[in-house]
């Protein structure tokens, strides 16, 4: 067949057309798939073109960028950009199309526009936002309590990133002397595996919730286009759903990631975000200390006024049992009084046989008067025995009062799982006293939690019921 052709000369052939197809320059847009510098200071890339609904890639070609060319790109981009050529960028890019008879097609990169890549990371940003915020999700975490007791911490980055260690290192040398307890997590904080790392992290720290009190996500320094790994939806959506608060310290100074806008709380550094719940442990500290205070204040007034009503009882029991003394001593005087009238009226009754009967008299009014001793010493001896008792008597129900008034106490009532609610200073009593977007907080035995009433609905009793 005289029409056969070898390899070499169809690659050429091929390589001709193309030269006479596309002799030109063209602005094309790509993703960075791959990126790598050699030796010699040629960087060689792998462009690919995704399909928005299913990332799947569409299209793929190998791309270089020449040493000399590469050298005035490089710091150009970055000065721009605040970053480095990284896989997972998108750029615009100046190419020609070169085709060789051993490497086959490749594109020749001539220049590299930053603002583009600038502009679509933000477009994609604010794509992820308005997504977020259309399910309704966005604000989700920092709508959850913060912990009064922030000691238990979970901590997601990478297990050589400073800014790990800057965070456990503030932690440990707060200078109020809290004890701090940190697991490390271990994700990449940068490229394509950043997603699946921090997400498989919160799985993990989901199956032990009961183990910590908040997560914490750092990073340390970097640049404006490392940013874009935390501005991605799946990392953002977790949080939100996510049921501990979640604080980042991702260390952007000029700009927020999704990540950090989702977060409960989003500081700049790692060493901030220690700061930050150091300072919270101490809110907890200080109000603590202000409680302690008021209760061994509210302790002594009521002390103070059952110490009183104590004192009222006694000053009115004594006056009772003396009161008793002294009728009892009116009795006895009289009943001699008596006895005396008596006797005498015999001995008149009896005048004309007293010669005869003085003996006998004489021997009865030895034994009445026995009698009538026996009778008072008996009465007196009584006596004597009685007040102490009533005393006694007295004194328990003083006790049992005592025993009601602790019983009664506002600490011990909390602890049975009631609670006070309480808005504008003042105790709420009914729901008359309050409205829709009141600020009310409630008190519970071991803690308070600050709320505003988003519904009131009255329910009817049989009281109600009665008055209709």
């Amino acid at each position: 067949m005289s029409d056969r052709l070898s390899l070499t000369a169809l690659q050429m052939l091929i390589r001709d057309s193309i030269v006479l197809a596309m002799p030109g320059s063209y602005w094309v847009t790509a993703e960075i798939a791959e990126l790598k510098e050699n030796y010699a200071g040629h960087c060689y890339l792998e462009l690919v073109e995704k399909d928005s609904k299913t990332d799947n890639v569409k299209a793929r070609v190998r791309a270089i960028i020449w040493s000399a060319r590469y050298r005035m790109l490089k710091p150009r981009f970055e000065m721009t950009t605040g970053g480095s050529l990284t896989a997972g960028l998108q750029v615009l890019m100046k190419v020609t199309v070169d085709y060789h008879e051993l490497y086959g097609l490749s594109l020749n990169i001539s220049d590299i526009d930053p603002a583009y890549t600038m502009g679509e990371l933000a477009i994609r940003r604010n794509e992820i936002i308005q997504r977020l915020m259309e399910e309704g999700v966005f604000s989700m975490n920092k709508e959850m309590e913060f912990p009064i007791l922030p000691q238990r911490i979970a901590v997601i980055s990478s297990s050589s990133a400073a800014g790990y260690t800057d965070f456990c290192k503030q932690l440990s040398g707060s200078p109020y002397g809290y004890y701090f307890y940190t697991e490390l997590f271990n994700s990449p904080m940068q490229g394509k595996e950043t997603e699946q790392g921090i997400i498989g992290a919160l799985d993990k720290i989901s199956g032990r919730i009961n183990d910590f009190d908040l997560v914490a996500i750092l990073r340390g320094g970097g640049s404006t286009t490392d940013l874009q790994w935390f501005d991605n939806y799946s990392i953002a959506f977790h949080i939100t759903q996510f049921p501990l608060p979640v604080v980042t310290g991702i260390g952007h100074e000029k700009d927020n990631s999704v990540t950090d806008m989702v977060a409960w709380r989003s500081l700049k550094t790692p060493t901030a975000a220690a700061v930050f719940i150091t300072e919270k442990m101490h809110e907890t500290d200080i109000y603590i200390k202000e409680m302690e205070g008021s209760l061994q204040l509210l302790a002594k007034e009521i002390l103070k006024e059952y110490s009183a009503m104590t004192g009222d009882y006694a000053r009115r029991v004594i006056p009772s049992v003396s009161g008793m003394v002294a009728q009892i001593r009116s009795d006895i005087a009289s009943m001699s009084v008596k006895l005396s009238g008596a006797t005498s009226g015999y001995i008149k009754n009896a005048g004309i046989k007293i010669a005869v009967s003085i003996s006998e008299l004489k021997k009865n009014s030895r034994y009445l008067s026995d009698t009538t001793s026996a009778k008072l010493e008996k009465e007196a001896s009584a006596l004597q025995s009685a007040v102490p008792r009533l005393i006694a008597r007295y004194r328990e129900v003083v006790n049992v009062r005592e025993i009601q008034i602790k019983l009664a106490d506002p600490v011990n009532i909390l602890r049975k799982g009631f609670t006070i609610t309480e808005s504008r200073g003042k105790t709420v009593r009914n729901s008359d006293q309050l409205t829709k977007g009141d600020h009310i907080t409630t008190r519970f035995h071991d803690g308070i939690i600050e709320s505003s009433v988003t519904e009131k609905r009255k329910i009817p009793t049989k009281y109600d019921k009665g008055r209709d």
